[in-house]
């Protein structure tokens, strides 16, 4: 009889459209799981974000870091809400936290462009859009997090750091990436994308960059400053592969990146580090229409299909590999059969976009 892996989920829904992306999300999960076969998932919902602050005073608790440290992966929906703030002023960010906490230095942000969904840039070549940013989560200007400084109301100051150890470890993240995508058609071009030309701490990650890029001759390193990164973005975005930038950087140019597929509700990701990841949609709680049923959960189940790869890599079980490219492709054929969720000028929320992946994925 053949051994069945159980991964243990720790689910975190968080706060606004959150609770309602979560439970589908699963659904489409155990769905793919099924119908491969070999390996389930268990889930254990734990709560952090604003909620649990108003509640117990604790946005994340010791509790629920224990709970995702020993489980085999994190699902996070979305945290925190505006109207709710520590008293420095600061919004509820479970997920910075997390990413602190459990040392997840590689963030991986997505950006592919899925068949039938309406595209800002007019260019055709803008269905070929096809790239990933890797953003360093665990330093640049992020390390100033709720410990920045404001002095007698009249300046402030937070602190930019960029370290060797961190420099190179997400490089050679985004070099993995590049090598693993060159294996199935990508170009092997990895784009460090900085301002080296005005701060020293850039110029020393780009240093870093080039020393970890020489390592391997398979792999070309390409370098863009941000401004020029962000206008590429809208003039030629289908020349990207991989990218790999600084903290704050990347946090700006994953939406950027979002808004060129169709808006936040497509961008899904990943925070990776040596021994624990957390999955989770780009977008955040949107509080505005929480309750509604007009999310769009298709960020969030594409997290999930990153979720099951990553555990199949790791855990040396190709079924969930296979389980997320599944369900990758039932949304892709959703979307190209017509799906049109509410931000796109359709009426699809949570439950048709449900609906619709489930529809499409192989029948059991």
């Amino acid at each position: 009889m053949a051994t069945t892996n159980t991964f243990r989920i720790a689910r975190i829904p968080g706060d606004g459209i959150g609770h309602e992306i979560t439970d589908p999300c699963c659904a489409i999960l155990d769905a793919a799981a099924g119908h491969v076969g070999g390996f389930s998932l268990a889930y254990e919902t734990l709560q952090a974000g604003a909620g649990a602050y108003l509640d117990t005073g604790t946005a994340l608790s010791e509790e629920t870091v224990e709970a995702a440290r020993v489980a085999d992966a994190i699902l996070l929906a979305a945290a925190g809400l505006p109207e709710v703030r520590y008293p420095d002023g600061t919004e509820i960010t479970p997920q910075i936290e997390l990413r602190m906490i459990l040392d997840l230095y590689a963030g991986i942000r997505p950006i592919r462009a899925i068949p039938g969904v309406p595209l800002p840039l007019a260019d055709p070549r803008a269905a070929e859009i096809d790239f990933v940013l890797v953003r360093e989560s665990t330093e640049g200007l992020f390390v100033s997090h709720r410990a920045g400084s404001i002095r007698d109301d009249t300046d402030s100051e937070d602190r930019l750091l960029i370290t060797r150890k961190g420099t190179e470890r997400v490089v050679d993240a985004a070099i993995r990436l590049a090598e693993q995508r060159r294996a199935t058609g990508g170009r092997g071009i990895v784009t460090c994308i900085d301002k080296a030309n005005v701060f020293s701490s850039l110029a020393f990650f780009r240093k870093v960059f080039d020393e970890r890029v020489a390592l391997h001759p398979e792999i070309t390193g390409d370098h863009l400053y941000v401004d020029a990164a962000a206008l590429a973005f809208i003039g030629r975005p289908w020349r990207f592969d991989v990218m790999v930038t600084e903290n704050m950087f990347g946090d700006i140019l994953s939406d950027l990146g979002a808004g060129l597929i169709g808006g936040m509700g497509f961008a899904p990701s990943a925070d990776i580090g040596d021994d624990h990841a957390v999955f989770q949609p780009c977008h955040g709680t949107a509080p505005d229409i929480a309750g509604r049923g007009i999310a769009n959960p298709t960020a969030m189940i594409l997290s999930g299909a990153m979720m099951l790869e990553w555990l199949g890599d790791r855990h040396g079980e190709p079924r969930a590999v296979e389980a997320g490219r599944l369900i990758r492709d039932a949304v892709d054929k959703a979307f190209a059969d017509g799906l049109r969720t509410v931000e796109i000028g359709g009426d699809a929320g949570v439950q048709a976009v449900t609906d619709a992946v489930l529809a499409a994925l192989p029948k059991i």
